[in-house]
């Protein structure tokens, strides 16, 4: 498994704004090849930022590097950048490949 997960700061006040962004796009992902699983993640507010983290599943680190390669990677992030105000800065990638796993 592969994990990757992006980091977003969002300007307190911003959250209903940043999860409507998320929650009303199309999200091509299911048809994907390798696709698992995606989760968007609320954490706390600390100093006027809310955090926030989307973790997606693949089955391998191949297989993420392909879609981000893909129209489907394409067509997800198009407008990415048109929303001024909402977060502080850019997300912050970080990948991660599975050691152990536990459960089903």
């Amino acid at each position: 498994m592969y994990l990757t997960m992006n980091r977003f700061k969002v300007n307190a006040g911003q959250e209903e704004a940043f999860e409507k962004i998320w929650t009303g796009r199309e999200s091509h992902l299911p048809q994907v090849p390798g696709f698992v699983s995606f989760h968007l993640f609320k954490g706390p507010e600390a100093d006027g930022i809310r955090l926030y983290a989307s973790h997606t599943m693949w089955d391998s680190e191949e297989a993420f590097k392909a879609w981000t390669k893909s129209e489907a990677f394409r067509s997800a992030h198009s407008g990415a950048g048109g929303h001024q105000g909402v977060m502080a800065g850019h997300p912050q990638l970080e990948v991660f490949e599975s050691v152990q796993h536990i459960g089903a």
